[in-house]
């Protein structure tokens, strides 16, 4: 059977959204390569004419999901000062984000299983973190040395992505919600110091 132009692209990509939605979703352990192909309409076999391991996958996918992220807060967050960046720390840490891993960040879904996962793999995760620090630098003061916007940028990222994981975690509502309050005023209180 011969397929138009494109299609095996095309078909590249269903195979990555699906798994990048998935993968956050359940966490990259859970997911099968059987059901994961069987959900984008295709047979196991099929997988090894897109991608050379499942692993494979797992890096294009995340750093897909990192890329779609950081275009996302970047249309959200388009004034470059701390309004900005309040505006993305607010759209991190609400209960919509919490509530939906699969449409979410692939930090704080799969951060425990990444750092188990090759170097190669990893690398390809920390350089879109690296785009992440980088909006985030973006929203601080001018005056600040690009050291210490790093450091900022840093730090309020990590307040950001435990925040959401202990709001995941936490069985009660209202913990859970206290939780991402704690997180942007925590965030906000790191960009603002550094600022002072």
């Amino acid at each position: 059977m011969r397929y138009e132009k494109g299609h095996k692209e095309l078909t590249r990509e269903r195979i990555v959204k699906i798994a990048s939605r998935r993968f956050r979703k359940d966490g990259i352990d859970s997911v099968g390569l059987a059901s994961l192909m069987s959900e984008a309409g295709l047979t196991h076999g099929g997988f090894y004419n897109h991608f050379k391991s499942k692993e494979d996958l797992v890096a294009t996918a995340l750093g897909s999901a990192l890329q779609d992220s950081y275009k996302k807060q970047d249309r959200q967050t388009s004034e470059e000062n701390f309004a900005g960046l309040e505006k993305f720390v607010r759209a991190y840490l609400h209960p919509d984000h919490r509530d939906h891993p699969d449409k979410g960040c692939a930090i704080a879904a799969t951060a425990a299983e990444i750092a188990r996962h090759p170097e190669a793999t990893r690398q390809v995760v920390a350089e879109r973190i690296e785009i992440l620090y980088a909006l985030i630098e973006r929203h601080l003061p001018a005056g600040l040395t690009p050291d210490q916007k790093r450091q900022t940028a840093m730090a309020v990222f990590s307040v950001m992505v435990g925040a959401l994981q202990l709001a995941r975690i936490a069985t009660d509502p209202a913990a859970s919600e206290q939780i991402l309050q704690s997180g942007i005023a925590a965030a906000l209180a790191l960009a603002d110091a550094a600022a002072g």
